[in-house]
């Protein structure tokens, strides 16, 4: 009995030894005998000579923002990164297997990665930890909100598409000192991507591209490797809150010329409809940015559609003119010819008085010169055939009076010939009119089938 309980006690102490050793403090330990690392200061290669290759992860796990206008990027992104440190190595069966271990970040070396497109740091504190592994290999993992410039391309807006760059290097390691290589191909980090991402705002991913090169920055040959992100807008919202309202703006100007233009109800409604494009093109201006190379097709379909109800609005104005023309040409002619006849009856009435009074005074004088010897009778028959003379002598008198008379009506009826007839300028406007409706449509439809295929076009 008490050499079996001898031999349960020597079994004890082997296994709570054994224990001892499979402990990661152990391994720590083993790494790092004074407490700290001595290579957290030097890039950890026994030969200077020696590149160290650092293999780099891009995930995009959120697309915060696109600012066409300040031309950032904003994006929240997954890093992995893996290097090899050559004085760290265990042999896993002297510690119960165990391959890896998670120690803090400051007790080793790491790669001074940033990313050079950077605007603003990033606030939040990096990871803490690393995972050493026993062949030396050590993988970083960190997640940051990166403020980024990216050059836009708003020429098709809003069915553009951009591409931003995330572009990665050392700050002051040339390329023979550390390479950084993708972790992953093209298609994989983009798999990967779509099955992270948890937010895209209004931008739609679509790929990631990966790019390895070595750039000369300010003197330094630097291995860089460039994460393109590749995505597309959604331009529902554009469409429905901004271009169809431009397009129901123009409707509604081309059924403007339903309205009457004897009115000035017409101008109102066209000049209103005009500055309510206008609002549409200074809300166009706070979105787009002032320095791009090409005007954007959503600034020409403004100003085309705009031209366009500024013609509209002239036309108006010219139909509205004649119109007023015509208007104050009528009333003229009606005051004319009011005139005209009062002056005829009037100069009727006193010539036929005069005629009158000239016949009465004839007659007397004839009466009153009838001897006193001779019977009226006898002397009346000559007077008689004077009278009928005199009356024939006067009646021409009264037409050459009357000759005298008529020129200026003649001069009047004259001018009346020379000025247009009634209605002349209302026809007009009317051809004004259907000349210009069947322009307005067809430049409209062509202009708009143009925007189109610009859109469209690749």
């Amino acid at each position: 009995m008490m050499l079996a309980g001898f031999l349960f006690l020597l079994l004890l102490t082997d296994g709570e030894s054994s224990n001892d050793s499979c402990s990661y403090l152990d391994i720590f330990t083993h790494l790092y005998p004074k407490g700290k690392g001595q290579n957290t200061m030097v890039r950890p290669v026994k030969n200077h000579t020696t590149t160290t290759e650092a293999l780099l992860a891009v995930l995009i796990y959120a697309i915060l923002d696109l600012n066409e206008k300040d031309q950032k990027f904003v994006s929240y992104i997954w890093i992995d990164l893996t290097w090899w440190d050559d004085y760290i190595y265990w042999d896993p069966k002297e510690f119960c297997d165990i391959e890896n271990i998670t120690i803090p970040s400051k007790q080793l070396w790491t790669p001074d990665l940033t990313i050079e497109e950077m605007t603003e740091k990033d606030k939040a504190s990096a990871s803490p930890y690393v995972i050493v592994y026993n062949s030396g290999q050590v993988w970083l993992r960190n997640d940051m909100l990166v403020i980024s410039t990216c050059k836009m391309n708003v020429y098709k807006f809003p069915f553009d598409s951009q591409s931003c760059d995330l572009s990665f290097k050392s700050a002051m390691f040339t390329n023979k000192e550390m390479q950084f290589l993708p972790w992953d191909n093209s298609s994989r980090s983009t798999n990967w991507t779509l099955k992270m991402i948890r937010s895209q705002s209004e931008w739609l991913f679509i790929n990631t591209t990966i790019t390895n090169k070595t750039e000369d920055n300010f003197g330094l040959n630097q291995s860089m490797m460039i994460f393109t992100i590749h995505m597309k807008r959604r331009s529902v919202l554009y469409v429905v809150n901004f271009m169809l309202p431009i397009l129901f703006f123009l409707g509604l100007d081309l059924a403007s010329f339903l309205i009457s233009d004897s009115g000035g109800e017409k101008l109102g409604f066209k000049v209103t409809v005009l500055l309510a494009v206008t609002v549409m093109q200074l809300i166009l201006n706070e979105i787009l940015p002032s320095s791009s190379d090409r005007i954007p097709l959503i600034a020409t379909y403004i100003v085309g559609i705009f031209g366009l109800m500024m013609l509209s609005l002239a036309e108006t104005i010219l139909v509205m003119y004649l119109l007023e023309k015509e208007s104050k040409e009528s009333e003229s002619n009606g005051d004319q010819s009011l005139s005209e006849d009062c002056g005829d009856k009037r100069g009727k009435v006193s010539l036929d008085d005069c005629f009158r009074g000239v016949n009465k005074w004839i007659q007397s004088a004839c009466v009153c010169d009838v001897p006193a010897g001779k019977t009226p009778p006898e002397v009346l028959p000559l007077p008689q055939e004077g009278s009928s003379s005199q009356l024939m002598e006067e009646s021409s008198d009264s037409d050459k009076l009357r000759e005298m008379v008529k020129p200026p009506s003649l001069l009047l009826n004259s001018k009346k010939e020379e000025a247009k007839p009634a209605g002349y300028w209302r026809s007009v406007c009317k051809r004004i009119n259907t000349v210009f409706f069947i322009f307005y449509i067809i430049a409209a439809s062509v202009f708009l089938v143009y925007m189109a295929v610009c859109w469209n076009e690749e």
